[in-house]
């Protein structure tokens, strides 16, 4: 018997692209009615295996999964690994990642407020800076901040970590 497209034998999966983020709005809604059901499975991986582009996992139901994404792609917190009509598997990073931003004044403070607000990101404040939990690549966040950053308005704080 030939198994479906995408999946290795009966039991493992074959990642060789990334479906999209869970906070696609369409995608999002539609993981949302499967986990009602009961049908979405979760990889666990902390931050540093998000680099990695080949890899063998296990979801939390058992499913392995062998991931060998191109150079273009990267994993990341809320990345669909596999999403047809039976099921879905979606990458959950251990430990959250933040991305600190400082802005200059405090009129860039409330237009990065704002614009952090309207696209429904989770922050947390410490001091005078926001940090945005990355729940997507860290380059979609930088990209919709991107003319606050390059005027100076805000910068990028480098955490270390």
């Amino acid at each position: 018997m030939t198994a479906p497209a995408g999946l290795q034998s009966d039991e493992d999966v074959l990642v060789s692209t990334l479906v999209g983020s869970r906070l696609d709005h369409d995608l999002g809604h539609r993981l949302h009615h499967m986990e009602h059901d009961g049908t979405v499975e979760t990889v666990r991986l902390e931050t540093r295996d998000m680099t990695r582009r080949r890899l063998r996992v296990v979801t939390d139901r058992g499913t392995p999964c062998l991931i060998a994404l191109p150079r273009s792609e990267q994993l990341f917190d809320g990345a669909i690994l596999l999403l047809d009509a039976h099921r879905a598997i979606v990458v959950r990073a251990l430990e959250q990642a933040w991305l600190r931003l400082r802005p200059a004044s405090l009129p860039d403070a409330l237009q990065l407020g704002y614009a952090a607000g309207n696209l429904h990101w989770k922050v947390r404040f410490d001091g005078g800076d926001v940090e945005v939990a990355l729940e997507a690549p860290r380059q979609a966040y930088l990209d919709r901040v991107r003319d606050l950053i390059a005027d100076g308005r805000v910068t990028i704080v480098e955490t270390g970590a």
